[in-house]
């Protein structure tokens, strides 16, 4: 099995980048998280692999990380999440995000995920709960207390009457510049946005 690869970088867009590895072009399929941790086409990337076998294909799967790997592996390990829809899954939310809302039993935050319905969350709820401390992570203390803050800005913004997948985008933005802001200017600074 194809486990890493190291190479240049002929051709990327955001679910795929062509690696030239020795000579030999690898097609590899790639999340979006991996995609904005890429470099530019003709620099050089190392990816962690996994080769999905099929009747009909092979596909090779590739991450920045050894913990998106880890996780690709445990989503495609429940009955009805294949490669695709795994790696769907990982473009739709970060790594930590995705641990965090399935050791705290968050349903709404999965089923925001893009492909994820109500009973594939559930089925990731029970099958995941437990086997998800298995996969390795950043320091986990300051990681809780920023997602609560975040679910509870989203959760405050809905409650107001604001599309979830709005709330959540201008909430992730907000907090991409200013990651240690309060729950109270997290909120007033969201209406701000949402009301321009």
């Amino acid at each position: 099995m194809i486990g890493h690869l190291t190479g240049k970088i002929l051709a990327k867009k955001p679910t795929q980048v062509l690696l030239d590895v020795a000579g030999v072009g690898y097609v590899v399929n790639i999340s979006i998280n991996t995609f904005e941790k890429l470099g530019d086409e003709g620099q050089a990337a190392s990816v962690h692999t996994y080769l999905a076998v099929r009747e009909d294909a092979l596909s090779l799967y590739g991450f920045s990380t050894e913990s998106e790997k880890q996780m690709f592996e445990l989503l495609i390990s429940i009955n009805g999440i294949g490669p695709k829809l795994a790696q769907g899954i990982l473009s739709g939310i970060q790594i930590d995000e995705l641990k965090h809302a399935l050791k705290s039993g968050n349903l709404s935050r999965l089923v925001a995920v893009p492909g994820v319905g109500r009973k594939t969350a559930e089925r990731m709820l029970l099958d995941l709960r437990d086997k998800v401390d298995t996969v390795a992570g950043e320091k986990e203390a300051p990681l809780l207390a920023s997602f609560k803050i975040k679910d509870d800005a989203i959760a405050a913004l809905t409650t107001l009457g604001y599309n979830q997948k709005n709330a959540e985008k201008v909430i992730r933005d907000i907090l991409t510049e200013e990651p240690s802001m309060a729950l109270e200017d997290l909120i007033r600074q969201a209406l701000s946005h949402l009301n321009k």
